[in-house]
């Protein structure tokens, strides 16, 4: 169950018009005029326009394409790969480093997730026929998986903000473990030359920083993950928004507030939940009323009976008055 595969990420989708308003009773300013211009805003993405950008995006990677997905990965852009985190730069490594032969990919089952007006969602089963080579390794990729990306405004273009996978598991038949990998054999160590201090001082002061409000949403995480514990509907009422969406572990796909209060206190039969837990938590803003959460969630007891164990998980909150709420959630299992 353990996510191999590095994510795929989309490329923006452009769609803009502009207009200039001139007076009647006064001639026309071209410099004026286009100087006072509205910036032109990228039209609002529909199911169907983003998965033909996943598309694209598959090919390529595939292709090894970094070039595309430095132009059309967000500044801002989050992923979350088996509990570590990365920005644009770290991805887009990890991309040029991948040497991928496919035969087969196929996307389908979309859903559109409006988060704001500025954030969208698209989800969609990945199905691939293909290898990877990755840090001298190389691996079948693991498929089906449930995959999430979520696109957010950056003028005239859509870019990706974030984007993760989770494998889709049949709960009545898991995959066998995968095999552990052969063993390499030692090589003596080099010495390593030391780092030149003002790269090390440079590197430190470019490092990804949590957001000032990394606390307060780790703080209402973690009061849902008390509140499913206790099956307290009242508190997912009030801490989500209407059209919340996540991705469960097992790659299953929810939607709307009445459905995912449902499954968490009713549908799923959990029992002896004593101590809930959301740590190594960073968030980051995509904007003053959108922010990104990552980190590892744990439960004891069992749901389902099967023992809980811990959650990578990825939420997006959104800011609705003077309260945070989440409104989109991609989960993985912690192996």
């Amino acid at each position: 169950m353990k996510k191999l595969f590095t994510a795929m990420m989309a490329g923006a989708l452009a769609i803009s018009f502009a207009a200039c308003n001139q007076t009647a009773d006064k001639p026309a300013n071209t410099t004026n005029t286009n100087a006072n211009a509205a910036k032109p805003a990228a039209a609002a993405p529909t199911a169907a326009s983003l998965l033909e950008q996943e598309k694209k995006a598959h090919a390529a990677y595939l292709a090894g394409d970094t070039a595309w997905f430095n132009e059309n990965l967000s500044d801002k852009f989050v992923a979350y790969h088996n509990g570590q985190r990365f920005s644009k730069s770290d991805e887009i490594k990890m991309i040029a480093d991948a040497k991928c032969e496919a035969k087969d990919t196929k996307l389908d089952e979309e859903q559109l997730v409006k988060i704001n007006d500025d954030t969208y969602a698209i989800v969609y089963r990945s199905t691939l026929d293909a290898e990877c080579t990755m840090g001298g390794q190389k691996m079948k990729v693991p498929s089906p998986t449930r995959a999430a990306t979520i696109w957010v405004r950056d003028g005239e273009k859509w870019k990706a903000g974030y984007h993760g996978e989770t494998l889709i598991i049949d709960p009545k038949n898991p995959p066998a473990a995968p095999a552990a990998p052969t063993a390499k054999k030692e090589e003596p160590k080099k010495d390593e030359p030391a780092k030149d201090p003002e790269l090390a001082k440079k590197e430190e002061i470019n490092k990804p920083q949590p957001s000032a409000n990394t606390e307060a949403l780790t703080k209402a995480h973690n009061g849902g993950w008390e509140a499913f514990g206790k099956k307290d509907t009242k508190w997912f009422n009030d801490n989500m928004t209407e059209g919340v969406a996540i991705v469960g572990p097992m790659g299953d796909f929810h939607s709307g507030k009445a459905n995912i209060t449902k499954l968490w206190t009713e549908t799923m039969k959990c029992e002896g939940i004593t101590k809930t837990s959301f740590t190594d938590t960073f968030a980051s803003a995509w904007s003053p009323t959108v922010e990104i959460l990552t980190g590892k969630g744990t439960a004891d007891g069992t749901c389902d009976g099967q023992k809980n164990g811990s959650l990578y998980q990825t939420a997006v909150y959104v800011k609705e008055g003077d309260t945070w709420k989440m409104a989109f959630m991609f989960e993985s299992p912690a192996m």
